[in-house]
């Protein structure tokens, strides 16, 4: 039997990245457009463990699938170019953003990056670009990535039914973070937020295209990130939702007018907690504070701090859960804590 579900083609993207994620994506077979009496149809293949239901869709029996070749592994396109201790070094993995990919090669591998970065291109003919991941560096985060084949850097990427428009060179984009985007693509509806550490609209722009606030104070301290966010506003369509701010966050973020405020960053997150929940209106409001924390402090620390930074101003918290995210580092989780502040 093969599995599928059979959504609107404006749900489409949606569909395949929740199919994904909860690792029930059929690859072997194509996603197909149909046309049927109830009108234009795509059908997304899905595996065998899947349940009956998929989000709003039922599971159906697919007829004629069409066939995928089943993809090669970069071991093979590599065959004979590398020894048997060099094959043994080459990534299994990689992540692909719009048309450029994405991938992190050992430096005992320098001098054949290259032939790894085409055989990449030709497993992936769609896409124009391979580019080499160095790490993170400096106050901003900004990714340190070397261009190995193609000729731009620059891309937009495709998620949940929003564009993001990027270099991805210069800032980063975490598809670990696919889930929170899409729970915050719900939230919102009719409130004015402020989304502290905006970044290119990770958070923005998915709640601004299905949750429609109000209003979205996006505020960004890096010029290049900056210009993304105002960039993917436009081609997203909702100007009259977001505000993008260009500045620190302690210094512009505006007070007692949210009903929401996101604090979608980590490392120094902390720091800002007082302006964050001085943004929230003197009648309550919610707050998503992000913070990178050991795995044995996870249940404790992020609900302490937000606790302490609310003491201070007088505040009371109610603690609405922690969500872990993604595992940031060795022993180190992402998680958000949510958290409704009122006098």
């Amino acid at each position: 039997m093969y599995r599928a579900i059979r959504v609107p083609p404006e749900r489409g993207e949606e569909m395949k990245e929740r199919a994904k994620a909860g690792n029930f994506l059929d690859s072997t077979r194509k996603i197909r457009k149909i046309q049927t009496d109830g009108g234009i149809f795509l059908e997304i293949p899905l595996t065998e463990t899947t349940g009956e239901k998929v989000g709003d869709f039922p599971v159906i029996e697919q007829e004629k699938p069409e066939l995928l070749e089943k993809p090669k592994f970069l071991k093979e396109y590599l065959k004979g170019s590398f020894s048997e201790a060099e094959m043994e070094q080459l990534p299994s993995g990689w992540h692909v953003l719009g048309d450029i990919i994405i991938v992190s090669i050992p430096e005992t591998l320098d001098d054949k990056k290259d032939l790894i970065a085409n055989a990449l291109l030709t497993m992936y003919p769609k896409c124009k670009s391979v580019v080499r991941d160095l790490g993170i560096e400096g106050q901003f985060r900004q990714p340190k990535r070397e261009l190995l084949v193609g000729a731009t850097t620059e891309t937009i990427h495709k998620e949940h039914g929003c564009l993001f428009k990027q270099d991805v060179t210069k800032v980063m984009y975490s598809k670990g973070n696919l889930d929170e985007r899409k729970r915050m693509s719900k939230l919102g509806q009719g409130e004015l937020v402020v989304d502290m550490f905006a970044g290119i609209g990770y958070f923005s722009i998915p709640m601004a295209v299905h949750a429609r606030p109000k209003k979205i104070f996006s505020i960004e301290i890096n010029p290049e990130s900056f210009a993304y966010l105002r960039e993917n506003i436009r081609l997203n369509r909702v100007e009259d939702i977001i505000t993008p701010v260009l500045g620190d966050c302690s210094e512009v973020t505006p007070e007692g007018v949210a009903d929401r405020v996101l604090m979608g960053y980590v490392g120094i997150t902390h720091h800002y907690l007082e302006p964050g929940i001085k943004a929230l209106k003197k009648s309550g409001g919610i707050l998503h504070y992000h913070e990178t924390v050991p795995e044995n402090l996870a249940g404790t620390r992020p609900e302490e701090r937000v606790r302490k930074a609310a003491g201070t101003l007088g505040k009371k918290v109610e603690v609405l859960g922690t969500r872990r995210i993604k595992k940031y580092s060795p022993g180190v989780l992402h998680v958000v804590l949510d958290a409704r502040i009122f006098e």
